[in-house]
């Protein structure tokens, strides 16, 4: 191998998760094989006016076990949980930051609505106090990119500092970008996710206005069904998950415990609807073409796929012709699974928690399943590993992500091996 190869393939070395299943990656990872529901009734808000009461709450979460009363109170939960994921992912790596390093390590974390809650609470100030009662901090408590400024801020980041907003795509986007800085030689090490709450009446009431949300109030837990015929709509989540990526040779020279290999990162725009996906699923069969060509990978390489998998109509049903469109026949034999079944969906953050779903696939050999997948719609008809979770070697794990205004984005992960 030589030294041009070890300084452009970009390597995992961490990753920390907070999803609506824990607090942290083990105990995420074992409510996915286990085919457990984070899906519950809303504790953070008054549901009474809502059509949809239920979603994926971060329980239990506490920002003092990350960052200071002080800090905590100006600094919004979609960022908090940045910071917590950020810390759990340094901490898995290893990587010290140090005055000798610092300038050359950065971070790309995605959202896609930012700091709504904090917005939602001020406009609430405006118009009972005026406007001289609304706080100093809420724009830097509001805007997208404070996720990734807090993070660098609490790690002592001095490298590039960025944010991926591209809705539901903005996780995998922030991954996408930062392995794309390694391995272009802009940067040794990243820190990239995506992080996101918008457990706010008004997120809820925006999305049931677009009729996006399932409202069955009386199974919550039943109500995040992809692929299924009797789905009515994908579940709000919040959550985060943050890796650290490195170029394979930064990684080997400090003696890191690699986790995976990112292979190949894919994008492409429907340019048709700034809600609905193109019928064909052409962008998203485009942006899966893409990743496969830059990993000069086969389709009969891929052995597991993360579904985008929202438990939507036309989501579900249009990803599943993108798959057949790419993979062909050999689409009926690749694994497949939504993993939103058990999480919902955590917009901004879905991309990088499903990427680091897929690491653990890879390092586990254990697929996690489509819950609640009881009566299939006849135009999904793949193996989403339903209900059951399913022991396989997974070598090669593709990612997808869609997100509103026809963003496409895919991930490529392989098993690491020093060849």
């Amino acid at each position: 191998m030589s030294m041009s190869d070890v300084q452009s393939r970009v390597v995992v070395t961490g990753m920390g998760i907070l999803s609506p299943l824990g607090l942290d990656t083990a105990t995420t990872w074992e409510g996915l094989i286990t085919g457990k529901s984070g899906i519950d009734y809303i504790t953070l808000f008054d549901t009474e006016s809502l059509d949809t009461k239920f979603g994926g709450e971060v329980k239990g979460f506490c920002a003092t076990d990350f960052i200071s009363r002080k800090e905590a109170r100006h600094i919004d939960r979609f960022a908090q949980l940045a910071v917590a994921a950020s810390q759990q992912a340094m901490e898995q790596s290893r990587l010290q930051i140090n005055p000798s390093n610092q300038n050359d390590i950065g971070i790309i974390l995605g959202s896609g609505i930012g700091g709504l809650t904090t917005l939602f609470e001020q406009t609430k100030v405006l118009l009972a106090k005026g406007p001289s009662r609304v706080s100093p901090f809420l724009v830097p408590m509001m805007i997208t990119d404070m996720a990734a400024s807090q993070v660098s801020i609490s790690l002592g980041l001095k490298g590039p500092n960025l944010c991926t907003t591209s809705a539901c795509s903005s996780g995998s986007d922030a991954i996408g970008a930062a392995y794309e800085m390694i391995k272009h030689g802009d940067t040794q090490a990243m820190l990239a996710g995506g992080s996101e709450s918008i457990m706010t009446p008004i997120g809820f009431a925006a999305f049931n206005a677009l009729k996006a949300l399932s409202t069955r109030n009386g199974e919550p837990k039943l109500a995040s069904r992809p692929f299924d015929s009797e789905r009515d709509g994908f579940v709000i989540s919040e959550g985060a998950a943050v890796l650290v990526l490195e170029s394979l040779a930064h990684a080997q020279e400090r003696g890191a415990n690699i986790l995976v290999e990112i292979l190949a990162y894919g994008a492409s725009a429907d340019a048709f609807h700034v809600t609905q996906p193109d019928e064909n699923g052409e962008g998203a069969a485009r942006a899966i073409q893409i990743a496969l060509d830059k990993a000069e990978l086969q389709p009969t390489e891929v052995d597991y796929i993360n579904a985008h998998g929202t438990s939507t109509a036309l989501n579900d049903r249009i990803e599943t012709r993108a798959l057949k469109t790419v993979f062909g026949d050999n689409a009926y034999s690749i694994p497949i699974s939504s993993t939103k079944s058990m999480t919902g969906h955590m917009i901004g953050a879905a991309g990088a928690v499903e990427a680091a779903i897929c690491i653990m696939i890879i390092q586990n050999g254990v697929i996690p399943p489509t819950i609640n997948l009881t009566n299939p719609d006849p135009e999904c008809d793949l193996d989403y590993v339903p209900n059951v979770a399913r022991r396989a070697k997974v070598t090669t794990a593709l990612s997808n992500s869609f997100g509103f205004g026809g963003h496409n984005s895919t991930l490529i992960f392989r098993q690491y091996s020093e060849a």
